[in-house]
């Protein structure tokens, strides 16, 4: 190889370790997956929030002994086997709600996350014939978000970093975000250590479990040290970029098997005979069971045009997904379409909780100047609806050099990203 060729490769390769240890990437892609997977569960739990105990408590066909059996074998995870008590199941199902929520909010999200996995896994693993195909989805999620960095934007913790960081002159915005966040944070801390230590020490988490929540916990502790003590030394440089590349790789992840979903689901039904002559969409269609509206259903169905559009349509679209990648312009047009399908079949088939798990899925690779769009958009709306609310004294304040008018608050990052203060507009982005 020439020197000027293994040049322009060690400079590559350079610009590659930067970009992957000096920011994590896709800081608006990772809040749009954060909000809407941990939205699509809190709306599962509240609707069947009057069926709960059938589903996953003590009034369930799938009895307490039988989950005992299957989780002995497979080695699941799920805390509801600790106690087969209703008082037991209840705080846990509070638990998985009141963990939604706190995701959604991105309040303390590094903790929320870790909770929101707890609840899932705790819940799907105890019945796991409950579900459409979604809950796999959010199963899957659930464990990827951990990884994650998903409160750089669009989060409460997100708005205290940048209170933190005006509040605390020269002191930064992880180091104000820390102090912002004494109170809740270290209280939530000790709590889930010492819930994690009563586990461990009565044998209820095995050996495996036990080592990835323990590490958890401590990253939680160190990082809050960090964000406190040394918020521009360089403990809390290292752990940015360990951080950031964490985060990358999680979202490498998410996109991977959001294309390998749609991959197989592709290639399994072009060798199934009722999707190789177009009449698969038909028997659904004509069945009680995926028909909330029969009307609706038997006009679709009536029509065998519509019928083999559609069936021939959908396995096109899902195999041909993981290569539009490849083409930015072409991605974008696949992935709306992909996103109307989704929701095409959340009110024909009546699977709204599946389509809403798979449109949060397809979110990760929507375009950074879209969702910066869309996030604009929202802060204007704020702003108008609290300029018609007379001495509100809201008062919009100069926006960076460089900011596009209109375009809203700039988000900052907070003390769970601990990314910096702005994340910028125009900053390329892998995953547009």
């Amino acid at each position: 190889m020439s020197a000027p060729a293994a040049d322009r490769l060690t400079a590559a390769a350079a610009r590659a370790l930067g970009k992957a240890t000096g920011r994590a990437l896709g800081p608006y892609q990772s809040a749009v997956i954060r909000i809407g997977f941990s939205a699509t569960w809190l709306l599962f739990l509240l609707r069947e929030f009057p069926n709960r105990r059938e589903l996953y408590g003590p009034g369930g066909p799938w009895s307490f002994d039988l989950a005992e059996r299957l989780v002995a074998g497979n080695d699941a995870f799920t805390v509801l086997l600790w106690s087969d008590g209703v008082v037991w199941f209840e705080a846990v199902y509070a638990l998985a709600v009141a963990a939604s929520v706190m995701l959604l909010l991105g309040w303390h999200t590094r903790a929320a996350s870790a909770l929101f996995l707890v609840g899932v896994l705790s819940l799907q693993n105890r019945s796991v014939f409950m579900g459409d195909g979604g809950d796999n989805v959010i199963h899957l999620m659930a464990m990827y978000l951990v990884l994650t960095r998903c409160a750089q934007v669009w989060s409460l913790d997100a708005r205290r970093g940048r209170a933190g960081g005006a509040g605390s002159a020269g002191a930064g915005a992880g180091a104000g975000a820390g102090a912002a966040g004494a109170g809740a944070g270290p209280v939530l801390w000790v709590l889930l250590g010492a819930v994690l230590m009563a586990a461990g020490g009565t044998g209820r988490l095995g050996v495996g479990w036990l080592g990835v929540f323990a590490v958890l916990w401590t990253a939680q502790g160190v990082w809050w040290l960090a964000e406190r003590y040394d918020p521009r030394g360089e403990g809390r440089a290292l752990l940015d970029v360990v951080a950031n590349v964490i985060h990358n790789a999680g979202m490498l992840v998410i996109m991977a098997e959001v294309c390998l979903i749609y991959a197989t689901a592709g290639w399994y039904k072009i060798q199934g005979s009722r999707w190789q002559d177009g009449t698969a969409l038909y028997y659904p269609l004509n069945l009680d069971y995926f028909s909330p509206w029969p009307a609706l259903s038997e006009l679709l169905g009536a029509s065998g045009v519509i019928v083999l559009l559609l069936s021939y349509g959908t396995v096109a679209v899902q195999v041909a997904f993981p290569f539009t990648l490849f083409n930015r312009r072409v991605k974008n047009v696949l992935l709306a379409v992909m996103m109307l399908e989704h929701a095409g079949i959340a009110v024909v088939l009546g699977l709204p909780f599946f389509s809403l798990a798979m449109i949060a899925a397809d979110a990760v690779f929507l375009p950074t100047a879209f969702l910066v769009w869309v996030g604009g958009l929202g802060g204007r709306l704020r702003l108008r609806r609290a300029s018609a609310v007379p001495g509100d004294g809201v008062v919009p304040g100069p926006r960076p050099a460089g900011a596009s008018p209109g375009a809203g608050p700039l988000p900052g990052a907070g003390g769970d990203a601990g990314a910096p203060a702005a994340v910028p507009v125009a900053a390329p982005d892998t995953l547009r």
